[in-house]
């Protein structure tokens, strides 16, 4: 065997051990010892931050927002929200899960129009006249300069699971009148499901959608 077939067999050598030695560490070693670290110090995070609901059953993660939508009707082109629960941010990016049934997930991504988009400002306008129509009752009206922001335009990720206290509030007599309880009780679900800012500072108060709507699921409950 000549020179050239020498080294081109031991230059082959090592790259072979190389990517086995890179394969080890940076595909097996790795991702185990980080999958180990996470679940040892952070377990609720690492398996997706789940929420159960009061039977203990898995009903949707803190970092994900979902709908409380009615059945589809024929003819409809969207579903109708069912009224009798808080309502998330708007988002015009759904799409099925095919595996998981238990609600719609949201697709990543928004809007993305400028602020003088002029079917931007339609679908703002348009979404705050819902705002008011549905959440206006009998006892109690919502004027146009009380809708928040939020309650008319989506995240930027489509994928906001939190909506601002006053948007929340806003809520709260529809919801009250729909479940058949008194609105000071909704009330407070709304002051004890009220987050601050993170470390005092950071971000802004926020309700999460869904912790909010389990507790409301057990308090129509009793």
């Amino acid at each position: 065997m000549n020179n050239t077939a020498v080294n081109t067999a031991r230059l082959l050598g090592a790259g072979a051990r190389a990517l086995l030695v890179l394969t080890l560490v940076t595909g097996v070693c790795y991702p185990l010892a980080v999958t180990g670290i996470a679940q040892a110090a952070f377990p609720h995070r690492a398996n997706g931050s789940e929420i159960t609901d009061g039977d203990g059953r898995v009903v949707g993660s803190e970092l994900i927002g979902q709908r409380y939508d009615l059945p589809p009707q024929a003819g409809r082109a969207t579903p109708a929200p069912d009224q009798r629960w808080f309502q998330p941010r708007p988002s015009h990016g759904l799409g099925t899960n095919t595996v998981n049934r238990q609600y719609d997930l949201l697709v990543s991504g928004a809007t993305n129009r400028s602020g003088d988009n002029a079917e931007l400002m339609t679908w703002v306008r348009d979404a705050k006249s819902a705002v008011v129509r549905d959440n206006s009752t009998a006892a109690y009206r919502v004027r146009a300069s009380d809708v928040p922001a939020d309650a008319v335009t989506s995240s930027g990720s489509g994928l906001d699971p939190h909506i601002s206290p006053e948007y929340a509030r806003l809520q709260v007599h529809r919801v009250a009148e729909r479940n058949k309880l008194d609105a000071a009780q909704v009330e407070r679900l709304v002051t004890d499901h009220t987050e601050g800012r993170v470390l005092g500072f950071m971000g802004e108060p926020r309700v999460n959608v869904l912790k909010l709507n389990i507790a409301l699921r057990e308090l129509t409950r009793r």
